[in-house]
């Protein structure tokens, strides 16, 4: 499988599809493929010629750990291979509730914690990547630049290559931006929920990678009322609602590609071979829609920067 390939954080280079390891856990809810299976995806997606994959160390559920998963799968690790991981807010424990500013994960011991985490259960020494996770609660009164700062100051400890930032807005990518490079922003987008196109303009005229996780839905399935309720699918997609709807399906798949573009199953044959024949793309063939490549061709989406 052929996949153009992308710069990350003007070293990285990486195939424009990646795999989101979340859902081989069941975290943080929903079910999830047996080990074996798990292990099957991770090679099989390697094998196809994805290079990069999204993980967190509290990716994990009932004693099983994406981390973990990952190193018995592929360790010794390719050497063009890119783990993505991430810190800070929505870990573990009370924290998911708590207002972004009492997190404890966003403060210096635990982002150190988090990404010491990350380094032992991949079995590495230096992260490719860590992505400063935000909070979704109470964010008004809550700078990211004391969490920032910490994992500079890990960074030249030589324990992080690159940064990024994660549930942000264009205000905060221009803070962290004054603090530190920034190789990528990885926030919530999809067809359905496109608030953040002019952040996307924004990071692609900066270089900076957009990495949209939820692509086609997560937990909340693309459907054709839900683009209606929208304004209907963007100028340049397909308008038939079909598509979106096997999108849905495609979100709910334990395997399921999560932060990266996918093309969406093409009918009910193809969705019974993803559930009978495990691979490191859900059952479905990876690869932008239509409409997104004209986006690409027009510079509007994924231009120089890593989407998976």
């Amino acid at each position: 499988m052929t996949m153009d390939r992308w710069t990350l954080g003007g070293d990285l280079s990486v195939a424009r599809i990646g795999y989101g390891a979340m859902k081989l856990t069941g975290w943080p809810k929903g079910e999830r493929p047996g080990r074996e299976t798990a292990l099957a995806v991770l090679r099989r997606a390697v094998e196809l010629g994805v290079n990069h994959i999204d993980t967190a160390y509290y990716y994990a559920r009932d004693g099983v750990l994406a981390n973990e998963l990952i190193r018995e799968a592929l360790h010794p690790y390719p050497d063009d291979l890119v783990i993505v991981t991430k810190v800070g807010a929505l870990v573990e424990g009370p924290d998911v509730a708590r207002p972004a500013a009492e997190k404890t994960g966003l403060t210096p011991d635990g982002l150190r914690r988090g990404v010491e985490a990350n380094l032992r259960s991949l079995g590495v020494d230096r992260l490719d990547v860590v992505n400063l996770r935000m909070g979704d609660l109470d964010r008004a009164q809550t700078s990211l630049a004391g969490p920032l700062e910490t994992l500079l100051a890990l960074r030249e400890e030589g324990l992080i290559r690159h940064l990024g930032v994660s549930n942000v807005t264009a205000a905060e990518l221009a803070e962290a931006r004054a603090i530190a490079p920034i190789a990528c922003v990885q926030n919530l987008y999809n067809l359905s929920r496109r608030d953040d196109d002019p952040l996307v303009e924004a990071c692609a005229q900066a270089g900076i990678a957009y990495v949209p996780y939820f692509p086609v839905g997560g937990f909340q399935p693309i459907t054709a009322a839900r683009l209606e309720a929208r304004g209907g699918p963007p100028r340049g997609d397909h308008a038939a609602g079909g598509p979106r709807l096997a999108a849905g399906q495609v979100a709910q798949h334990p395997a399921d590609p999560r932060h990266r573009l996918a093309r969406p199953p093409g009918g009910e044959r193809r969705r019974r071979r993803s559930e009978a024949e495990p691979s490191g793309h859900g059952g479905a063939r990876l690869g932008p829609p239509t409409g997104v490549r004209r986006r690409i061709r027009r510079g509007r989406a994924c231009r120089r920067r890593a989407c998976r």
